[in-house]
């Protein structure tokens, strides 16, 4: 009897635990990663932020100044010659400074001395001409040297009988030893729409004198 009774458990038993044993091997098995890449499930991956790619500057408008188009911003030739008080050209005789007055406005200013050659605007031809810079246009690199040829647009003297080329280095030309008037590579550059000087490093000086009387402000 004890005999049969042990079988009849252990027969009963098979009949419970196979089947969940199976169960367990069927849930281990839809655990274990997918070997087939047709089968994978899809990656997701992070969307990638789009870039703005600015589009290339269009070229700045030209615009028609006395019948030549000038880039805007462009220093035109006319503006220096109509600014200009005094237009000349000659050679420097003295260089020299003036000591700022205690007792009234005076400035330290450098002294500048030239025997002019050729006069366009205030002054003469064969005039001992000396003018007055502000001081501090010498320490900025403003300078002359007695013996060189320039030819200058200055603006009118002030109250304090000071000047300087107008435009700065823009109104300032140097000379060669055949009076040629020499272009910087600023002058060339601002200067290249004008139908005389443009596209030109020496020019000379009848040249030159042509282009300033086309926009004399004297009638």
């Amino acid at each position: 009897m004890t005999g049969s009774c042990w079988r009849l458990l252990a027969a009963i038993s098979l009949i419970f635990v196979v089947p969940m044993f199976l169960r367990g091997q069927d849930a281990a098995a839809d655990r274990r990663p997918i070997l087939d890449p047709a089968l994978s499930p899809l990656r997701y991956s992070l969307p990638i932020a789009p870039v703005w790619i600015p589009p290339p500057p269009s070229p700045p408008p030209r615009y028609p100044v006395g019948g030549y188009p000038v880039a805007p911003g462009t220093i035109v030739f006319q503006q220096i010659v109509r600014t200009a008080g005094i237009i000349f050209s000659g050679r420097v005789t003295f260089v020299g400074g003036r000591v700022a007055s205690s007792s009234g406005p005076d400035p330290a200013s450098t002294t500048v001395t030239f025997q002019v050659e050729h006069a366009m605007r205030g002054t003469s031809p064969g005039q001992t001409l000396t003018i007055h810079e502000w001081a501090g246009l010498w320490t900025s690199g403003e300078r002359y040297r007695v013996g060189e040829r320039v030819l200058l647009f200055l603006y009118s003297p002030s109250k304090l009988d000071l000047t300087s080329p107008v435009a700065g280095a823009m109104g300032r030309f140097a000379m060669d030893f055949q009076g040629r008037i020499m272009m910087s590579a600023q002058h060339v550059e601002a200067f290249a729409a004008d139908p005389i000087l443009g596209g030109k490093t020496l020019v000379p000086y009848a040249e030159f004198a042509q282009a300033v009387r086309r926009f004399r402000r004297e009638p």
